[in-house]
């Protein structure tokens, strides 16, 4: 491709909304624009990125046998009210009417149009198992788009959708699929990590994340400093590695703290450690309230208690309700003196606590010595904390430590979640009807290219692997009016393309220095000068990664850029 002939606009200064180095990179070397909040066109560049890491995906799937089909963005409510889903997943989900009053959304995911498909085709156990996939655009109405292609309104996603006739055939395909991701990210040049997941809106249980190890990041991951485990920090079990104290009970006295509102204020204002403090926080969890109660020290965590309680939704309760249901506010809350009007479950650690303090129910007071059992009773005892850097892995092999990491794929095993709502059912070998069994797998495939242009990078801008790379290489002549120049600019352009490298010329009226910078921000993996020796068949090749230079005649360019692409591959 020659440069005058594509659409490549680089900029000289970041965008002043660019927060992150991918992003501020695809800006400027003319990957991608912003068209609105959240949505962006890719450029030829990027999409050539885009194509070719949606062929690592095509080519890894294939591969274990999963087929390729395309679904339709736009789907009737009427299969997301089947599945319950249409009140449940929120605001992300955009919705709209035809011009017959008809509600539509726009695809955030496809579990009920895959499901609706197979319930339509398949009757029969002899059918399964089957994995089919897409790559398609998806839509969410993201409360805060940011990071440009890392959180965005509009993205590329590659879901698969598999389909069994018993939980071994699923945990088969979960196997395979799992080792594919594997390979693609692999594949990719990525650092990243499988961790254990929280499976949120979309159900089902058995999930694993696949997280790009970076700073940027937004979601924590919690590992072993000796052993492979890794998990979502939401997801991430805590063991029970407490000892009980043998310090005596003491009679429970009610004390003033004015104004005190947090567990840090009520330590510092009873000089005592944030761990003798008993921590209380009310939930609506579904339709009724219930008390949650954690170490001063540690944090509640939400998707734990959800999940503990088997609900459907969890949310603090609001300042209204607090008084209404218990009578004070937030940093007085506590478990004593309820007597049995609420339900009241701890994480672990609380039944460790000796002579601990609470707060009295009463807004400026709090309790001292409070001991559970002995002051409160706990419907139920659970790990419903966050774990933190330091705790012992639940492998039990050494301690935790935390990264950022972003996530690029996710796999679920759903069961049989979508089946049972929406009736997809076979006939197994004695002709009875049987939910069929389903697994649901993810990848970010526009994420995945942020992620790798966030790892790979330079002070002078982004550093391709070759096998993402938009071309091979970059043909740089640096004076087109200079016959010589010219001739074997063009001369190397044949050769290159029918020697099947992919090849940026940049014949634009330039100056070398522009030429040179740009060249750095696209990023391609070697760049071929074509200047002053061009007389003798003399280039100059330059790494983009290494910075490693020589000069090549042109005769020995072909056999000399074979070598460096390969080296980079490996």
């Amino acid at each position: 491709m020659k440069q005058r002939n594509t659409l490549i606009p680089t900029l000289r200064e970041i965008p002043a909304d660019a927060e992150i180095k991918s992003h501020q990179l695809l800006l400027r070397a003319g990957y991608i624009r912003q068209n609105a909040s959240g949505i962006y066109s890719f450029l030829p560049l990027g999409k050539k990125v885009l194509k070719k890491v949606e062929e690592i995906v095509r080519e890894e799937l294939d591969a274990i046998g999963a087929a390729e089909l395309l679904m339709p963005a736009l789907q009737p409510s009427e299969l997301w009210k089947e599945s319950g889903r249409w009140g449940t997943y929120g605001p992300e989900l955009m919705r709209m009417n035809d011009r017959h009053a008809r509600e539509f959304a726009l695809g955030a995911t496809h579990e009920e149009m895959i499901t609706s498909i197979i319930r339509d085709e398949i009757k029969s156990y002899k059918r399964l198992p089957l994995t089919l996939y897409q790559i398609q655009t998806k839509y969410r109405d993201e409360k805060r788009p940011r990071f440009g292609l890392l959180r965005g309104r509009e993205f590329v996603m590659k879901d698969a959708y598999s389909f069994h006739s018993s939980a071994e055939s699923l945990d088969e395909t979960y196997e395979e699929i799992f080792q594919a991701y594997t390979n693609i990210f692999t594949r990719c040049g990525l650092n990243f990590r499988a961790v254990i997941a929280d499976s949120g809106a979309m159900g089902g249980k058995d999930t694993h994340e696949f997280m790009v190890l970076s700073e940027v990041g937004e979601d924590t991951i919690a590992y072993s400093d000796e052993s492979s485990y890794a998990a979502n920090i939401e997801m991430a079990e805590v063991m029970e590695s407490y000892s009980y104290s043998d310090e005596e009970q003491k009679e429970i006295q009610k004390v003033s703290t004015p104004e005190i509102k947090t567990i840090e204020d009520v330590a510092a204002f009873l000089h005592t450690e944030k761990e003798n403090c008993i921590k209380s926080l009310l939930f609506k969890v579904d339709e009724e309230f219930v008390l949650v109660l954690s170490r001063g020290d540690h944090e509640i965590n939400d998707i734990k208690v959800k999940n503990f309680l088997n609900a459907d939704t969890v949310e603090l309760a609001s300042a209204e309700e607090m008084n209404e249901i218990i009578g004070c506010e937030a940093g007085s809350i506590g478990p004593c003196t309820l007597d049995g009007k609420i339900k009241i479950v701890a994480d672990h650690a609380i039944k460790y606590i000796r002579n601990g303090i609470a707060g009295a129910n009463e807004n400026g007071q709090h309790l001292l010595n409070v001991n559970p059992e002995r002051d409160f009773t706990v419907e139920a005892y659970g790990d419903l904390r966050f774990i933190q850097e330091g705790d012992p892995s639940p492998d039990g092999q050494g301690t935790i430590l935390f990264a950022k990491g972003i996530e690029v794929g996710h796999v679920f095993k759903l069961g049989t979640r979508y089946s049972d709502s929406m009736n997809s059912t076979y006939l197994d070998e004695n002709g009875r009807s049987q939910s069929i069994i389903m697994g649901c797998y993810g990848i970010g495939v526009s994420r995945t290219l942020a992620a790798v242009a966030e790892q790979f990078n330079d002070e002078n801008g982004l550093v391709w692997p070759t096998n993402l790379s938009p071309y091979d290489v970059h043909l740089i002549p640096i004076n087109m009016k200079d016959d010589h120049q010219s001739a074997l600019a063009h001369e190397l352009y044949d050769g290159l393309k029918n020697n099947r490298f992919d090849v940026l010329m940049d014949d634009r009226a330039e100056r070398p220095g522009v030429k040179f910078a740009d060249s750095d921000l696209i990023g391609l993996p070697v760049r071929v000068t074509v200047g002053k020796k061009a007389s003798e068949g003399i280039v100059e090749v330059k790494v983009r990664k290494t910075g490693e230079m020589l000069e090549v005649h042109k005769d020995e360019l072909l056999a000399t850029l074979t070598d460096l692409l390969t080296s980079q591959s490996k």
